[in-house]
Parts: C-alpha cells; sequence; structure tokens
C-alpha cells in the first residue's frame, strides 16, 4: 500500500504528460484547469445542499444515514478532481457514480448504515439539572 502512495503521484505525472505528447501542451493544461473548476463546482453544490438538509433536519426532517454517506461521497469526487491527474479523476468518476459507488461498497463488504431512530421518550419521571438558591435565608 505505501508503495502505492509513493507511485501515485508519479502515475499521475505521467498520464498528464502522455496527454500533452498526443494532444498538446495546451489541451493538457486545459484539461486540468476544467477538472480543478468542476471540482470546485462540485464541493460548492455538495456544501450548499447539505446546508440545507441540515435546516430541513432542524424543522424535523429525518437525515438518512446514506443521504449523508452519498454528500460524503460527493464532497470526495471533488477533492479528487481537484487533484491534477487522470486516475484521480478515473476515482472521482468511480465515486460519483451511485450504483457503481455502493456495488464497490457490497463488494468490499462495508456495512449498510442503518437510519438514526432517537430513542422513545418513557412517561418515567424526567430528571431538570440546573442551580438554585434558597431565598428565605
Amino acid at each position: 500500500m505505501r508503495f502505492i502512495i509513493i507511485l501515485l503521484p508519479w502515475l499521475e505525472l505521467f498520464t498528464l504528460i502522455q496527454l500533452g505528447v498526443e494532444t498538446s501542451a495546451l489541451t493538457a493544461l486545459g484539461y486540468v484547469l476544467l477538472t480543478l473548476m468542476l471540482g470546485l463546482w462540485l464541493l460548492r453544490r455538495q456544501g450548499e445542499g447539505m446546508f440545507q438538509r441540515l435546516r430541513e433536519a432542524q424543522q424535523g426532517a429525518v437525515l438518512g444515514p446514506q443521504l449523508l454517506l452519498d454528500d460524503m461521497a460527493v464532497g470526495l469526487a471533488g477533492l479528487l478532481l481537484m487533484v491534477p491527474g487522470m486516475i484521480s479523476d478515473f476515482a472521482a468518476l468511480v465515486v460519483l457514480i451511485g450504483p457503481l459507488r455502493r456495488k464497490l461498497q457490497r463488494w468490499f463488504g462495508g456495512a449498510q448504515p442503518q437510519p438514526f431512530r432517537p430513542p422513545d421518550d418513557s412517561p418515567g419521571p424526567t430528571t431538570l439539572e440546573g442551580e438554585y438558591r434558597r431565598l428565605d435565608d
């Protein structure tokens, strides 16, 4: 695994050089700038959507864990698109495609998230915490 992490930047650089050789240096530069802008746009859109869902949750809507995982996946895809190189862009595409992402999650054996259910309020006694001061002393 360490070897892959060390080798990845060099492979990314190699893919960009090959793109520049096959097309032109300006095309490779344009590709890097385009994926950077696309990654920034995706992160911004995902952030705005997440804040909207959090506002809805404050008003009583239920947030499912799959929805939060999808938000995180879109954020990861945006970050991967911002990394220059074609390997990370391919990984971002895999992360962006929902059915493919879920299939890979099942294949790697990841547990399916369960929705959060708040505990039921029992009719038992209620404990109030706070500070008090006696006024008759």
